[in-house]
C-alpha cells in the first residue's frame, strides 16, 4: 500500500552547490519519512541543468517534484546579467518573492497545498511570502552554529564592527576567537558589503520562522545551539549527507544526486584502489574558491615536499595556475581530476587526510566519514570552521598562513606528514573516529537529528 502524503513541504534552495545538498538531502529525508516536497529553483538554473536549454528539462531530482521562479534573469547568462551583485539580489527578491506566490497559488489549485515552505537562509524575503499566504515557514542555515551565531550577535550590536585586530573575542555559547577566526565578511566588512548584507539580513525577520534548521547535529555544537535555541525554534537536523554514508537505513541513497560539475569516477576510483590503507592526502578547495597564483605554487610545493600520495581536484577554471610540467614530474605520486565524486573518495580506506578549504559542507562529510583535515581557510565562515576542527573539534591542524595570508608549501607538507606518519596524527584519526560515530548516530532511530525531523513532520500533520 502506497505511503498516504501527510503533507506538503516546498524547499526552495540557492543554486550553488554547497546549498543543494543539504537542502536536497534533507528533502529526501522528509520523503522517505512520508512528506510531499516539492523543490523549488530559479528558471535560469533549470535550464543550466539540463544542459543545451533545449527539448524537456527534468521536473524532479531523486523522485522529488522540481518547480521553478524567477529571479528576474530568466534569460541566457542568467544571473551573470545583472550590474551588480546588489543589483541581482534586488530583483531576485522583487521578482521571486512575487512568482514564489504564484507558484504557492498554483499548488493551491491544482490540489496540492503548500503546508510550509523551507527556505534558503539567503532568501529571508522567502518567509514573508509564506506567512503572507498563510502557510508555515522554516529558514535553513547551510553553515554552522557557531557562524551563524556570530552573525546574529553582529546584527544584534552586541558585537561591535571593526573588531580589534589586536583583542581576543568572548562571546556567548563560542570558545574564545581570535578576529582572524570570525568569518571574513566580519572580520573584513568593508571588502565584502554586498555579502556582508547577505549574512545579516537573515536575522531580520528570523523571529517569524515556525523553524529554524541547521545541516549540523546538536552533540557537535551543543553549547552554541543551547545558546541560539533561547531566542529561536532552533533544530538541528544534520549531518546531511546520503544516507549510505551514515546510517544506511535509505539503500537507494548513495549520492545528492544533483552535480552543477561533472565527477571523473572512474579515474578517482581506480588510482585509489591502487593505494595503500591511510596514505592518500585528498586536496579540494570546493566548488567556489578560487587560489590566486602564488597560493597555487605553494599547494603544489607543499604536495611534491611531503612526498605522500595525493589526489586533487583543479577545476577546469583553475588548471591554467598550475606550474608548468606539474602534473608530468608527480604522476608517480599524484593525480590531478577536474571534479570527483567527493564522498565516495572520503570513504575509501586509502584516503588518510583531507587538505580541504573548511567549506561547511566539506567539513561536514569529512567528519561524519571519519576523514582528519589539513584546514587551508579562505574567506566566508571558512576560518571559524577551521578553528573548530583544530582546537574544538581536534579532528584537524590548521595550516598557519605568513604576513601575507598564504600558506607555504613547507606548512603545507608538514601538516600533511604529521597527520599521516606523525605521533599527532593518531590522536586526531581516534578522535575523527568518535565524531564519526556520534554523526551516524545523530541521524539513525533515535538520535537528536532524527527526533527533530520526526518532530518536524508530527507538528506540520497536526496544522
Amino acid at each position: 500500500m502506497e505511503k498516504r502524503e501527510k503533507a506538503h513541504c516546498l524547499v526552495l534552495f540557492y543554486p550553488i552547490q554547497g546549498h543543494i545538498n543539504p537542502m536536497l538531502q534533507f528533502s529526501k529525508r522528509l520523503q522517505h519519512k512520508g512528506l510531499k516536497v516539492t523543490l523549488v529553483t530559479t528558471r535560469s538554473v533549470h535550464k543550466a541543468l539540463h544542459g543545451d536549454g533545449g527539448g524537456k528539462s527534468p521536473s524532479s531530482f531523486s523522485s522529488i517534484a522540481l518547480e521553478t521562479i524567477s529571479d528576474g534573469f530568466d534569460g541566457e547568462g542568467g544571473s551573470s546579467q545583472a550590474e551588480s551583485i546588489q543589483a541581482y539580489w534586488d530583483r531576485f527578491r522583487e521578482i521571486g518573492s512575487q512568482t514564489l506566490a504564484e507558484l504557492i497559488d498554483k499548488l493551491s489549485a491544482s490540489g496540492h497545498p503548500a503546508d510550509c515552505l523551507v527556505y534558503d537562509q539567503i532568501l529571508p524575503w522567502a518567509l514573508d511570502v509564506a506567512k503572507r499566504v498563510g502557510i508555515a515557514g522554516a529558514a535553513f542555515f547551510t553553515v554552522s552554529c557557531a557562524v551563524t551565531n556570530i552573525y546574529s550577535l553582529v546584527h544584534k550590536g552586541l558585537l561591535k564592527l571593526p573588531l580589534n585586530p589586536d583583542s581576543e573575542i568572548l562571546l556567548p555559547g563560542l570558545p574564545p576567537l581570535q578576529p582572524s577566526d570570525t568569518p571574513s565578511f566580519i572580520y573584513a566588512p568593508e571588502s565584502y558589503p554586498a555579502f556582508f548584507k547577505l549574512c545579516v539580513e537573515p536575522f531580520s525577520n528570523l523571529d517569524k520562522a515556525d523553524w529554524v534548521f541547521y545541516s549540523t547535529f546538536y552533540e557537535l555544537e551543543h553549547e552554541t545551539v543551547d545558546w541560539m535555541a533561547k531566542f529561536w525554534p532552533l533544530r538541528t537536523i544534520g549531518p546531511t549527507i546520503p544516507s549510505m554514508y551514515l546510517d544506511k537505513r535509505h539503500e537507494e541513497d548513495k549520492e545528492y544526486g544533483l552535480n552543477l560539475l561533472n565527477p571523473n569516477s572512474d579515474a578517482c576510483m581506480k588510482w585509489l584502489n591502487a593505494k595503500p590503507k591511510g596514505s592518500v592526502a585528498y586536496v579540494s578547495f570546493g566548488s567556489v574558491a578560487k587560489l590566486g597564483e602564488e597560493k597555487m605554487e605553494e599547494l603544489c610545493l607543499g604536495l611534491r615536499r611531503s612526498k605522500c600520495y595525493f589526489l586533487w581536484v583543479v577545476r577546469a577554471s583553475e588548471s591554467a595556475k598550475l606550474p608548468k610540467g606539474f602534473a608530468e614530474e608527480t604522476s608517480e605520486k599524484g593525480l590531478a581530476v577536474s571534479w570527483c565524486p567527493q564522498l565516495e573518495v572520503l570513504a575509501h580506506e586509502a584516503v588518510g587526510c583531507f587538505v580541504t578549504h573548511c567549506g561547511w559542507n566539506s567539513t561536514l562529510e569529512a567528519l561524519s566519514l571519519g576523514v582528519p583535515m589539513v584546514a587551508v581557510p579562505q574567506w566566508v565562515d571558512q576560518g571559524t570552521n577551521a578553528k573548530f576542527i583544530m582546537d574544538v573539534w581536534k579532528i584537524g591542524l590548521k595550516a598557519q598562513a605568513d604576513e601575507k595570508g598564504i600558506v607555504r608549501g613547507e606548512e603545507i607538507a608538514h601538516c600533511v606528514r604529521e597527520i599521516l606518519e606523525g605521533e599527532r596524527g593518531k590522536e586526531i584519526r581516534k578522535n575523527a573516529s568518535k565524531w564519526k560515530a556520534l554523526a551516524k548516530s545523530a541521524v539513525d532511530e533515535g538520535g537528536s537529528s532524527n527526533k527533530n525531523i520526526d518532530e518536524f513532520i508530527a507538528k506540520l500533520v497536526q496544522n
